[in-house]
């Protein structure tokens, strides 16, 4: 009788093993494997060739040329803390966007770069610079090191082949600044663009 159960036991086991899926047992060492792109991965519901364009984030800073141009901090990544002058923030948002006009300083008509800085000190601060960069460096200012930057220290670049100050821009904070370009009015750059870093001469805290 054992016996018997025995080999039904066994007949059982081989039907079962023959009806399983057959499983290859080669190497997988040659299997190569494709990764899709992020923003494909990202967007798993959306057909690979969807030509639907994307809504734009109005959260996304707005480029302009090498710069950004924004009416809100917010565009531009900027994140603002508790310590932080809301002061000096508040009047340079003012000035995003005004034109550049060589002799000017008139918020959102026309400023150049010194015109700026000069009208925002005075009105941040109650402190009246110099109308020209070079001599804000040299009358206004003690020279920093790029390391001891923060939030309303001025930065001076040249412009031309006598490495001559011709340049003046507000330091924010992560490398940002603000400053009137001859080409784009006032903006806010990266101290870590090309042009920037190159032509950078010397950072400056204004004398109280």
């Amino acid at each position: 009788m054992l016996h018997r159960y025995g080999k039904t036991i066994l007949y059982l086991a081989a039907a079962i093993f023959m009806s399983l899926p057959v499983v290859s047992c080669r190497s997988t060492s040659h299997t190569t494997h494709t990764y899709r792109p992020y923003h494909e991965r990202r967007n798993r519901g959306v057909a690979p060739h969807d030509d639907t364009p994307s809504v734009s984030d109005p959260h996304k800073p707005t480029p302009g040329g090498n710069g950004l141009v924004s009416d809100e901090w917010a565009q531009l990544d900027i994140k603002l803390g508790r310590n932080d002058n809301k002061k000096l923030y508040k009047e340079l948002k003012r000035w995003l966007g005004t034109p550049y006009a060589h002799a000017r300083q008139d918020c959102g008509e026309g400023t150049d770069c010194s015109g700026m800085v000069m009208v925002v000190y005075q009105e941040v601060y109650g402190i009246k610079l110099n109308r020209n960069s070079a001599k804000i460096l040299e009358q206004n200012c003690r020279p920093i090191d790029l390391d001891d930057l923060r939030e309303g220290d001025l930065v001076f670049f040249f412009t031309n082949d006598e490495e001559r100050i011709s340049h003046v821009g507000i330091y924010l904070k992560d490398n940002k600044f603000v400053h009137a370009s001859s080409s784009r009015g006032v903006v806010v750059d990266d101290l870590r663009q090309n042009y920037y870093a190159t032509h950078f001469y010397s950072a400056g805290r204004v004398l109280k």
